[in-house]
């Protein structure tokens, strides 16, 4: 087994060059950097003599467990991705920690980062789990991150909710692509709390797939410049900022009309139409009450009576004579 040792740093070329007059334990206490990467390194031992290292290598191995690097209080970048690692742990005293690194491992859940108050960058992508398991991040964990974390990593690890991450309000860089993201009214709730969101990548996802998904992220996240490598053109997100104002000003304006109803007038009269009841609001007394008149038709009817009668009458009467006179 090949382990991370005072030992293997003295083997190493690249790391102990002997100078006149400095010793070896001197020269460990020099070292900010190391760089053991690609080593077949399967466990970490005792490196507390580089008490002022800040960066550390050690990616491309076969780590299983983090452990040992109490010591490293001034340690910021951390790369130990693509070992064999299945839980965050031992970091609480890596207070100054900006930048870590665990994607390709085992990892089931993000958590135990409640004392990095300084983390900026997490990358956690493609952890390689059991067929169907997912990646769970921490909510106690996420909400210990809220005020520092920048850059969020999460892709490719069968996620289907991120509504735990809306506490992350200084997120400048999310990736989440080849997850199971598909319910875009989630998204948009969750981006609308990330105000400073600058580059998004969610390619990959059943989401994409949705009417207008671009735009509606786009209207969304009023900051963003890149969303799934193409640049956002600002003149294109103001027009659709103002479609969706526009849209919205109609919505609420019928929304309005139609709670409002229809407007129905009764007014009041004291005169009654023929074959018709008194409207709603009206008293059958004395004073509103008026003599019927008949309409106008009937009253040209009745002049024409008279006329047609005597007519009738008169060719009665003459009807004898003509035959007489025929005769």
């Amino acid at each position: 087994m090949v382990r991370l040792t005072i030992d293997l740093i003295a083997k190493s070329r690249n790391h102990f060059k002997k100078k006149r007059g400095l010793s070896f334990p001197d020269y460990l206490k020099t070292l900010t950097h190391l760089h053991f990467f690609s080593k077949n390194i399967e466990d970490i031992g005792d490196l507390s003599m580089c008490r002022n290292l800040t960066v550390l290598y050690l990616y491309d191995n076969q780590i299983t467990h983090i452990c040992n690097l109490g010591f490293a209080s001034n340690l910021t970048h951390l790369y130990m991705q693509n070992n064999d690692i299945t839980h965050i742990e031992n970091l609480s005293n890596l207070q100054r920690l900006s930048k870590l690194y665990l994607g390709g491992n085992r990892i089931a859940v993000v958590e135990g980062l409640e004392t990095l108050r300084e983390l900026k960058e997490l990358h956690v992508e493609s952890q390689r789990l059991a067929p169907g398991e997912k990646l769970l991040l921490d909510p106690m964990t996420l909400r210990s991150l809220a005020d520092s974390l920048c850059v969020l990593n999460i892709n490719n690890n069968n996620i289907d909710d991120i509504r735990d991450l809306t506490v992350l309000k200084e997120l400048q860089h999310f990736y989440a692509a080849d997850n199971q993201l598909h319910n875009m009214e989630e998204l948009e709730d969750v981006f609308s709390h990330w105000p400073q969101l600058l580059h998004m990548d969610l390619g990959g996802n059943p989401v994409c797939k949705k009417k207008k998904y671009r735009d509606r992220l786009i209207t969304v996240c009023k900051s963003l410049e890149v969303l799934d490598g193409r640049e956002i053109n600002e003149l294109t997100r103001q027009f659709l900022i103002n479609w969706k104002a526009s849209k919205e000003a109609k919505k609420k304006k019928t929304n309005k009309h139609l709670m409002s109803g229809p407007s129905l007038s009764y007014p009041l009269t004291n005169d009654f139409n023929m074959g018709q009841t008194p409207r709603p609001g009206h008293f059958n007394s004395h004073a509103n009450v008026q003599r019927w008149k008949p309409p106008l038709q009937s009253l040209r009817a009745k002049k024409l009576k008279k006329p047609m009668s005597r007519l009738l009458n008169h060719v009665a009467v003459t009807s004898p004579i003509c035959s007489h006179v025929d005769a």
